[in-house]
């Protein structure tokens, strides 16, 4: 029998930490004279409350070191615990907004997916707008601690092949993982503060530079804006390119870099392919539009690398309508979408790592055609891929897609048109943003979807953040014998 209390321990401490994060939109809204600050304040209370009770009442319970049911609960369960006690300020100050709402929003927060189910956005109070944007920055911030933390200790989607880059958290390193997380938050601080700053500069106002950094560098994609980046078109683009493409490199790497040393971050086979696979899409779209549409070069490559970078990494972000791009163009941002960032980062999706691992064991089992005595390892970056990686890799990536194909299928089963649930599925699962369709709202919300395509989207969105197979384990009756 799994012991819960390390479980609900640590989900006491996240909720209280949240509730504790309320107070940064509640002053907000306090000295801009908004009435809603009282929204934050009572939200506040409740998680401080809540967490804190569960957390006093399974103390101590951390004294033994974790088995990996216990994290593979851990991770899930704080998520989940996180969306619910995250809607309370919308639900409680968001005019007109209902639970199911409320978590779907949460949701797409902490999950870095973007999608919003809110219309009216430049008119939501500034605590609100805040709020939406510090889930997506504490969400992106999780999910890197958790790719470093704990799924190499779960083996997730061939993820123990970084596990000596991590840190075990089943043995006696505790220190080390602290190290290392602290050496985490301050390298995203400082990215997330050089971003402001940047926009700030380019000028946008203190607020939307702050709530734009605080979306970017998560790779989010929630704006203060209706319009989205196609508000600030122009110069903030380029920016914008800049921090998305900082937010989806491993995280590892800038630690090693800010401990000196830089080879890593440019040696790294994630890191030049993911760069030279953006710079292939943007090419491509960019010579398509230049032979269909009359349009100046700059404005064509600065809107192609733009949106292109945002879809790759994850982020959302929309600077122009992509459906009346063309079939084409469409085409390579939704498989762009299907790739993602690089593992240990805030990107999204299957993954760099996961594709050049199919590659290259596509590109060896062609080999192996042609000289059938060959004798060759599977390598990845000068290292060998045990036959295990190379097995989870392709699990996930099955799983990845039958995914993928279910939710297209439930989406349409609630009522959505085919082109719709296809996309809201894409967005869902690879946590990109955005969705196309009859049913999408002209601000790009998913408000007027059904009540149950917006549960399949939660749930959805929660299995692709988590790695999928995070999430189906706990589906099975002899993960819970032990």
């Amino acid at each position: 029998m799994i012991d819960l209390r390390p479980v609900a321990h640590v989900c006491g401490l996240v909720t209280v930490a949240l509730g504790g994060m309320m107070g940064f939109p509640m002053i907000l809204d306090w000295t801009a004279g908004d009435p809603n600050w009282r929204a934050f304040l009572q939200a506040g209370l409740i998680c401080v409350l809540v967490g804190g009770a569960v957390a006093l009442a399974t103390a101590n319970a951390l004294q033994a070191a974790l088995t990996v049911p216990q994290v593979f609960l851990m991770t899930v369960l704080t998520w989940v615990a996180a969306c619910f006690f995250g809607a309370l300020p919308f639900v409680l100050g968001a005019p007109g907004v209902g639970w199911l709402d409320a978590i779907f929003e949460a949701t797409s927060g902490l999950t870095t997916t973007g999608a919003t189910v809110f219309v009216g956005i430049d008119d939501l109070p500034m605590g609100v707008n805040l709020w939406r944007v510090m889930l997506h920055w504490l969400g992106g911030l999780g999910i890197v601690i958790v790719a470093m933390l704990f799924l190499p200790v779960m083996k997730v989607g061939g993820m123990q092949f970084f596990r000596s880059e991590g840190f075990d958290t089943l043995g006696k390193v505790l220190p080390r993982a602290l190290d290392i997380s602290a050496a985490l938050v301050q390298i995203y601080v400082v990215i997330t503060v050089a971003c402001a700053l940047t926009y700030a500069v380019l000028g946008m106002s203190g607020f939307d530079a702050v709530a734009h950094a605080l979306s970017t560098v998560s790779t989010g994609g929630f704006s203060t804006s209706d319009q989205s980046f196609a508000k600030f078109a122009g110069p903030l683009e380029y920016a914008a390119i800049v921090f998305m493409l900082l937010g989806s490199l491993p995280f590892i790497r800038f630690i090693q870099a800010w401990q000196g040393d830089w080879q890593p971050l440019w040696k790294d086979r994630q890191v030049r392919a993911y760069l030279r696979w953006n710079a292939y899409a943007i090419g491509v779209i960019v010579v398509y539009e230049v032979m269909t549409h009359d349009l100046p070069l700059e404005v064509v490559l600065r809107e192609a690398a733009f949106n292109v970078v945002s879809i790759f990494s994850g982020t959302g972000f929309t600077s122009a309508d992509l459906s009346g791009w063309g079939a084409f163009p469409f085409a390579v941002l939704f498989i762009t979408g299907l790739i993602g960032g690089c593992t240990s980062s805030t990107g999204c999706s299957v993954k760099v790592f996961r594709w050049l691992i199919l590659l290259e064991a596509a590109r060896l089992q062609v080999r192996r055609l042609f000289e059938p005595n060959l004798v060759a390892r599977l390598r990845y970056d000068g290292r060998a891929v045990d036959e295990d990686v190379l097995n989870a890799v392709i699990a996930f990536f099955t799983l990845f897609m039958l995914s993928f194909g279910l939710l297209a299928v439930a989406l349409s089963l609630a009522g959505l048109e085919v082109k719709t649930a296809v996309t809201a599925a894409w967005t869902a699962i690879a946590n990109v943003g955005p969705a196309f369709g009859p049913e999408v709202h002209p601000t790009g919300a998913l408000l007027e979807f059904p009540a149950a395509a917006k549960a399949i989207m939660i749930f959805g969105m929660l299995m692709g953040r988590l790695e999928l197979v995070a999430v189906y384990i706990l589906f099975l009756p002899r993960f819970w014998r032990g």
